[in-house]
């Protein structure tokens, strides 16, 4: 059961409204089928119509955890680890994370993921989850050692005079605000970071399609350095143009995790089978996904 007190930004507003916005994953299907079963209560009374709501009203669903479990877009897994297409919009760690729903559905296998490096929120891809404490132990040293490979795909605004460049700069994570800043020279600090970029495609609509490598692993590094550099990345809010944004209807960042190789190097344990290999997103997946309209 979940209780929710409604707020004044919902005043007057529909149930449903309310619910799908302030609940994780529900679903308008979902809704209106626990609706029917008179699942929710308004100020204690059972209701199964799609009622107004009004501030400070009192409100109780009674649904299962698991039903409000996103679809988990798995690309491999083995005894060892679990390698997952994460999409936009959700936290690895957290409350309503990634990171729980996968706990979630391997608690009764005796099997705790935990996931091995992070992605933004509102990026996309590739996220790898190790399934035992020993998996996890090599893969966040493979991590440090820089011997796991990523590579990602951004459509930016712009169209680059250069196309492949090696980048190098210095950022600073203001953690108050949660954004970070880059320098070309270094600062008190700051930290060094080095993108390489290429342009994979230049399109009519002033967009580029990039393929993006990092050498260092800063929180925001893609999206900062390209909005630096005069490149942002189109469906940021953070470190992108507004106007933009609203011209190509874009919410998320246009960023995507779309490879990861494991170039492993002296002793690799029990994920020694995984030197060598790499694992992409489906071409036609992101054919798809960066497609504007």
């Amino acid at each position: 059961m979940k209780n929710l007190q409604v707020t004044k930004k919902y005043e007057g507003k529909k149930l449903s409204k309310f619910l799908i916005e302030n609940i994780p994953n529900l679903t308008e299907n979902l809704f209106y089928k626990t609706l029917r079963k008179k699942d929710i209560k308004v100020n204690e009374k059972r209701v199964n119509k799609n009622i107004e709501v009004y501030e400070k009203d009192e409100i109780e669903i009674y649904i299962k955890d698991e039903l409000l479990i996103p679809e988990i877009n798995k690309i491999y897994e083995d005894d060892n680890i679990i390698i997952i297409n994460k999409q936009a919009g959700i936290e690895i760690t957290g409350e309503n994370s990634l990171t729980k729903y996968l706990q979630e559905i391997y608690k009764d296998k005796q099997c705790t993921p935990k996931p091995c490096h992070r992605l933004d929120r509102n990026t996309c891809g590739i996220i790898i989850f190790a399934k035992n404490n020993q998996a996890l132990e090599i893969l966040l040293d493979k991590f440090k050692k820089k011997q796991i490979d990523k590579e990602y795909i951004a459509l930016v605004y712009g169209l680059p005079s250069e196309d492949k460049k090696l980048l190098k700069s210095y950022i600073f994570k203001d953690k108050k605000k949660s954004i970070s800043y880059i320098s070309d020279v270094p600062k008190k600090g700051y930290k060094e970071i080095i993108t390489e970029y290429r342009v994979i495609e230049k399109r009519d609509n002033n967009t580029s399609l990039l393929k993006v490598k990092i050498e260092t692993g800063r929180t925001h590094q893609i999206r900062a350095h390209l909005a630096y550099i005069g490149y942002p990345i189109i469906g940021d809010n953070k470190y992108g143009n507004n106007e933009i944004n609203k011209k190509f209807k874009k919410k998320f960042q246009m960023l995507y995790s779309a490879k990861i190789g494991f170039n492993f190097k002296g002793d690799n344990g029990i994920l020694e089978y995984l030197k060598g290999k790499s694992f992409s997103i489906d071409q036609n997946l992101l054919n798809k996904y960066f497609k504007l309209s």
